[in-house]
């Protein structure tokens, strides 16, 4: 049997407000193909489908334009579970109609562990493989609020939820474990040891209070022969344990990521015994970069960047390292761009020099609730080296503000 393994699309997402939408299309036509190119047998999608839990009318008709072209293929069932970006009722509205196609949904937590549990058939009525598909946990599905319990109370008692969740299910499976098919489980949720992309990064946030209820690969029930995971956008293995795995995101979802290699993961099984896993490359259809240094330095980064308008345009994060301030440097930066096939989507400026606090800028002389606001908001623009003599507009405006603070206090 051949599984293919992917997971965190985020259709929908966007880039500073940038629309991605075509890398989308071309990720779905690509993975199309290669599910038909490699005769894979089952998709498992492992969460986040949607970048939102309410995406928009575009969003939804990729998704389901997807699913309508992959039933014409060779994979004739295909798993999609919940994610935490995933609304449930979105993703489950459609189940019943999709199951006719082979389409198993599992947008929510069963009360019964049993209802997560897909049997896959083949046109016999042999039986493939079995699934257990969890998807994201919610802090409801696992756990009864107690009054006044701790936080590391809580942390704990989630944590021994999600372990207790997939005790339970291969408790359920045990009848199909000595059986010659693979039986694997899903998963979107933090695994100790695994890796973020950016711990700023909102796509990745906290799954749960604090992010520390995660479990480990010891943890996870030694029945599956394969766990799916998702939530994670690089991928890699949990503790190194090559049959625990995050597929990751197939596009850069930051700029974070940008050096990132995008994978599907492709398993081979022969009866109940993993043959191998292949990492097949995900195309990178659009450049994303990240620049640091001097204008000077920046230019000479950008004159290097590939300029073929056929390609998608590159997407820029520049950070300009300057010794003081200067204004309009999101201006300046974009002139460096114009007219090649960039686009600056983040602009920071970075001061390389040391700034002092406004008791060092004193030392003795004064304390600092001595001081006259005009002299504060001098010594800070002093610090750094900004001439606000040389804009009066600025010092202007400052005045009027504490002028109308004044006003207000009195």
């Amino acid at each position: 049997m051949r599984i293919l393994h992917t997971s965190d699309w985020h259709i929908g997402h966007r880039l500073h407000d940038n629309d991605r939408y075509e890398e989308h299309l071309l990720f779905l036509n690509w993975l199309l193909a290669t599910i038909d190119n490699n005769k894979v047998d089952l998709l498992i999608v492992a969460g986040d489908i949607f970048d939102t839990a309410n995406p928009t009318n575009i969003a939804l008709t990729q998704y389901y334009e997807f699913l309508r072209q992959l039933i014409k293929t060779c994979c004739k069932d295909i798993i999609i579970i919940g994610g935490n970006h995933d609304s449930y009722g979105t993703l489950n509205a459609p189940k019943d109609i999709l199951k006719y196609f082979n389409i198993h949904i599992v947008g929510k937590a069963h009360e019964n562990c049993m209802d997560e549990v897909i049997v896959i058939k083949d046109r016999k009525e042999k039986i493939q493989s079995v699934i257990c598909a969890v998807p994201f946990l919610r802090d409801r599905d696992i756990r009864q609020a107690i009054s006044g319990e701790s936080y590391a109370d809580i942390e704990q008692r989630i944590k021994e939820g999600i372990i207790r969740r997939y005790r339970n299910l291969a408790d359920c499976i045990a009848q199909y474990k000595m059986q010659p098919f693979p039986v694997m489980a899903t998963g979107h949720l933090y695994a100790a040891g695994g890796t973020f992309s950016d711990t700023t990064d909102k796509s990745e946030r906290d799954i749960h209070i604090g992010n520390l209820a995660q479990i480990r690969a010891d943890e996870f029930p030694s029945e599956f022969d394969y766990i799916a995971l998702g939530h994670l956008h690089r991928p890699q293995m949990v503790n190194g344990q090559n049959n625990i795995r995050y597929a990751g995101s197939p596009i850069p979802l930051s700029f974070s990521e940008f050096t990132d290699k995008k994978l599907v993961l492709l398993l081979d099984f022969e009866s109940s015994q993993m043959q191998g896993i292949e990492e097949i490359v995900v195309p990178a259809w659009r450049q994303l970069v990240r620049l640091k240094g001097s204008f000077a330095q920046i230019a000479n980064q950008i004159q290097l960047l590939d300029n073929d308008r056929s390609h998608m345009k590159i997407w820029a994060e520049v950070k300009v390292e300057l010794d003081q301030y200067e204004p309009y440097i999101t201006h300046k930066v974009n002139e460096l761009v114009k007219n090649r096939n960039v686009a600056v989507l983040k602009t920071q400026a970075i001061y390389t020099h040391q700034h002092l606090s406004l008791d060092e800028q004193i030392g003795h002389e004064k304390a600092l609730h001595e001081l006259k606001p005009e002299e504060v908001f001098r010594k800070k623009c002093e610090s750094e080296k900004f001439d606000i003599d040389g804009y009066p507009d600025v010092y202007g405006a400052f005045k009027e503000l504490l002028s109308e603070m004044e006003e207000n206090h009195e």
